[in-house]
């Protein structure tokens, strides 16, 4: 079982590396999936379903859907699962909800193989380690707050970055990660603003290397210390000693810039739990709805 897993995670890797390189990305950077569904003519489209995680539709047009009420990065990590079905040329599939489940215990090479694949896609070897040293934090000592942060570049959950370093990219051992672990997202965001929240809060430091930074009507974003918004898509909360809390207003796209830096990305900002083609989650509303 241990050499199958290895196999498949190899496996995975290679494809990983194989679909960055025809979609013109490098192995190091971050990457938005539904950019790239859409370069390898991949539909995505978000629907209202409450009983699974996504759905591949094999054919001619092939299609990927993907339920809106799941968390925003846990919809990233299921659309590279599902683009993994794809590329790895699986049939049609279903990947219902199979949270504590017996199911979910059970071993299914192909979802074993598309999940690696996922990971890799998302989470490039060489990017995540990059990711720690361009901030100069030392994986061996990171924190849950660096973890969370750096999870938030990635546009992945925080456990999934964790069980990513641990189980498949060996960056750090499972003593270190239960330690992570005990932390959550909510706990984070409570002791990082000094207030519970349970809105998302998505980080984006001087290191944000994407161009873009996707999130939902509500969230909070924290930005570089002199980061302005051009318009009112985002607007301006409070001062944090890491950096400008802003929170998302409405659906749409705005620039957010540093005027004493070199540093700049454009938020995209979807409605909450949106529904209908991925290409179409940030258009702005009409101003009579």
């Amino acid at each position: 079982m241990a050499n199958q897993r290895q196999e498949l995670a190899q496996q995975a890797m290679l494809k990983s590396i194989d679909i960055r390189k025809q979609a013109g990305l490098d192995l190091k950077s971050p990457a938005c999936v539904y950019n790239l569904c859409d370069k390898l003519n991949v539909k995505v489209k978000f629907v209202d379903i409450s009983s699974m995680e996504g759905i591949y539709l094999k054919g001619d047009e092939p299609q990927i859907w993907l339920s809106a009420l799941r968390p925003l990065t846990r919809r990233n990590f299921t659309c590279a699962h599902e683009l993994g079905h794809h590329v790895f040329g699986h049939s049609s599939t279903i990947d219902e909800l199979t949270e504590d489940s017996e199911k979910s215990k059970t071993f299914h090479p192909d979802e074993f193989l598309v999940d690696s694949f996922a990971g890799f896609l998302l989470m490039p070897t060489l990017g995540v380690r990059k990711a720690f040293a361009s901030r100069g934090w030392d994986i061996a000592s990171v924190t849950p707050l660096q973890i969370f942060t750096i999870a938030c570049s990635f546009g992945v959950g925080y456990e999934t970055l964790i069980n990513h370093m641990t189980y498949t990219l060996k960056m750090i051992n499972r003593i270190k990660a239960a330690s992570l672990q005990k932390s959550t997202p909510k706990s984070i965001r409570q002791d990082f603003l000094g207030c519970s929240s349970a809105e998302p809060l998505i980080i984006a430091d001087a290191h944000w290397s994407m161009p873009t930074l996707d999130a939902e009507v509500g969230s909070h974003l924290l930005l570089p210390n002199t980061a302005e918004a051009t318009n009112d898509t985002i607007t301006f909360q409070e001062n944090h000693s890491q950096g400008r809390l802003f929170r998302a207003n409405r659906p749409g796209i705005v620039r957010v810039y540093c005027r004493d830096a070199e540093w700049a990305a454009f938020v995209r900002v979807s409605r909450y739990q949106f529904v209908g083609l991925s290409k179409y989650r940030h258009l702005e509303e009409p101003e009579d709805e």
